[in-house]
């Protein structure tokens, strides 16, 4: 080897080193530049609402249509419920409801005959009403006129004008008037009492409309119960409300289920977001509508770009269940936290909650 070629590793070394350190110096220019220029925080994780679905109604699990991790549409069934007695009272109030239809169907029919046949007994009354009222002025008027021929009989009686046969034929005439008239008369008070009674026994169509009245009532009552029962039928089977996933089922079939009892929980995965716990001392940086970059811990490489919608108005050491008031006096100034919710789109499914993140956020916004 000549004199001329031996540094050349020794410069090819030197080279390497002063490429590596310009490296460093860039990286650690870099990083110097990210630390004054950016915000980080690392306590934050993926949410969504985790929606726990339980039941109104008790009774037995008949049929549970889904597993954990299921994808299921809305309106798919979740989980039936033994439905025999709420069946059986459905039709009883049906029953029910028919045999009110029913009497409500007499009694209109009960109404219309005894409208019609009141109706037609008035008029027959005041028909005979009028024709009684005609007898009487007819044998009033001859009443009058016998009594009149009997007073000319009794006052030529004395004169001898008149035989006896005559003065009797006449006494006999007005009597015969007189009893006539009575009896017009008393056709004429039974005709008015004929009246009466028949406009008396239309009074049962009052009767019989309260009846329809209070039967009315009582179909109401029962339609009401019986769209109750619906009701109660209908939430024997649990279905989903919305697209999404099943995460956990907590009874099985031929289980008995209470009122409010847990059955199902279950999380729309389109609808995911952070939520982060940010130092107070770096909550300025982030205020609703402020866009922020997120990786996520278990997808190395992959960003995701999230905005803010919510900033906390309350630090999450005022939610502590054991709150510490420092009686004692000693005292350790901690930086508290503030939770901020962060909108960010999914993808393809990736993000699932819990998952643990990193937000960072520019301090120049």
């Amino acid at each position: 080897m000549s004199e001329a070629e031996a540094p050349r590793p020794h410069r090819a070394r030197l080279a390497l080193g002063i490429a590596v350190a310009l490296a460093a110096l860039a990286l650690g220019g870099w990083w110097l530049y990210r630390q004054f220029t950016h915000v980080f925080v690392d306590d934050a994780r993926i949410a969504a609402d985790m929606v726990v679905l339980s039941s109104r109604v008790p009774g037995w699990v008949t049929t549970i249509g889904v597993t954990e991790g299921d994808d299921v549409r809305t309106g798919a069934l979740l989980i039936a419920i033994d439905d025999r007695d709420a069946v059986l009272h459905l039709e009883e109030l049906d029953a029910r409801l028919a045999g009110i239809e029913a009497q409500r169907a007499g009694i209109e029919a009960q109404i219309r005959l005894t409208d019609r046949q009141t109706a037609s007994r008035i008029e027959a009354q005041e028909a005979a009403m009028r024709a009684s009222q005609a007898s009487l002025t007819a044998a009033i008027a001859r009443r009058t006129l016998a009594a009149r021929e009997s007073e000319r009989a009794e006052a030529l009686a004395p004169s001898g004008v008149l035989t006896r046969s005559s003065l009797d034929q006449s006494r006999a005439a007005l009597e015969d008037a007189r009893q006539q008239a009575q009896q017009a008369q008393a056709g004429l008070e039974n005709a008015r009492a004929a009246i009466a009674q028949a406009r008396a026994d239309r009074e049962e169509i009052t009767v019989l409309e309260r009846r329809f009245a209070t039967l009315d009532a009582q179909a109401r009552q029962l339609r009401a119960e019986r769209a109750r029962a619906e009701i109660d039928l209908a939430d024997r089977r649990l279905s989903m409300p919305f697209d999404g996933v099943i995460d956990r089922v907590f009874v099985d079939v031929g289980e008995y289920v209470a009122p409010g009892q847990r059955l199902l929980m279950i999380h729309d995965p389109a609808r995911v977001r952070v939520e982060a716990n940010v130092r107070e001392t770096d909550i300025r940086h982030f205020a609703p509508g402020l866009p922020v970059s997120i990786r996520v811990d278990a997808l190395p490489g992959e960003r995701f770009e999230g905005r803010v919608t919510q900033v906390g108005h309350a630090a999450t050491s005022e939610f502590a269940l054991l709150p510490n008031p420092n009686p004692s006096g000693n005292f350790t100034k901690i930086s508290q936290r503030l939770p901020v919710r962060i909108a960010i789109d999914q993808r393809d499914g990736l993000l699932k909650p819990g998952m643990m993140v990193e937000v960072e956020a520019r301090t120049g916004d």
